[in-house]
């Protein structure tokens, strides 16, 4: 006979190991084997196995590497300036006391839309002849411009918008982490006659090492996947100036229908995500130990 415990374990675990299978592990493995074989949407079948061939292509296809420095390029921007900003406004908002829940509540309205209606907002502002942007910049004498047509200023576009939506989260993150910081750290500094830079530094940042690493680490994951914002805004466009790994995994699946080799390449961005996921875990080991 089963105990108590047992069988509330049954209960309550089961179903849920049994949908998490279904969801995410059967997908997961059936994508795998995939990928090394020469499945295609064109043709019937699973197609046939062809070891590490899809691997291979990857790393000698130009597109696809072409999509890996947009994607760095995007992601180092992305979240250099989402933290840099993002800490500044969360050291702001922390020193607030009054009206701080009318400043949270502006903030965090861009974080609420979703990015597809981000990106079809920003589609409308932006554009070259009917875009608010190019109008209030003609009525103080300067040219609009092609914002997401012209391949000089697309990238720096996207960053934009992308900030726009994701600022938000950094905040959010970042203030409650500086919210929950002990008080007797700074009491001791301030003891010590530590100047409001010599605290930033030496108490601020270490108590907020584990916070930093856990919000930086978010953003970097989530600024690789980014998939739907580029398919609203330029579709990888102008040419493929803006065509990141997620959309150029896209257009190989659903435009070319090569899902062996898509599966491929989905599975080394997995492993990328992985590498670095590891990264930051290791740098946020051990405790902060302010100075």
């Amino acid at each position: 006979m089963f105990s108590v415990k047992r069988k509330q374990f049954l209960i309550f675990f089961v179903p849920s190991l049994i949908v998490l299978a279904v969801t995410v592990i059967y997908p997961l493995v059936y994508s795998l084997i995939m990928s090394f074989t020469n499945a295609s949407l064109k043709k019937q079948g699973f197609g046939e196995f062809i070891g590490l061939d899809n691997y291979i292509k990857a790393f000698k296809d130009t597109y696809f590497i072409d999509s890996g420095w947009n994607t760095i390029v995007f992601t180092v921007i992305v979240v250099t300036l989402e933290f840099l900003f993002g800490l500044a406004v969360a050291l702001l908002l922390n020193r607030i006391k009054r009206g701080k829940k009318i400043f949270f509540t502006i903030i965090i309205v861009p974080m609420l839309i979703t990015p597809v209606a981000v990106g079809l907002i920003w589609r409308l502002l932006l554009h070259p002849d009917l875009g608010i942007v190019n109008y209030l910049l003609g009525l103080i004498g300067v040219e609009g411009q092609a914002w997401l047509g012209d391949a000089k200023l697309a990238m720096m576009t996207v960053v934009l918008v992308d900030i726009w939506h994701q600022l938000p989260f950094m905040i959010l993150l970042l203030l409650a982490g500086l919210v929950s910081l002990p008080g007797e750290p700074y009491e001791a500094a301030t003891i010590d006659g530590a100047g409001r830079f010599q605290t930033f530094l030496h108490v601020t940042l270490p108590l907020m090492k584990e916070t930093i690493v856990v919000a930086v680490l978010f953003r970097v994951i989530t600024a690789i996947k980014t998939y739907d914002l580029i398919y609203v805004l330029t579709k990888g466009g102008p040419g493929t100036t803006t065509e990141v790994i997620s959309y150029h995994i896209y257009k190989q699946a659903y435009t070319f229908l090569n899902t062996g080799y898509s599966s491929a390449m989905s599975y080394l961005l997995l492993i990328v995500i992985m590498l670095i996921s590891t990264l930051f875990v290791r740098v946020s080991r051990g405790k902060p130990q302010p100075r």
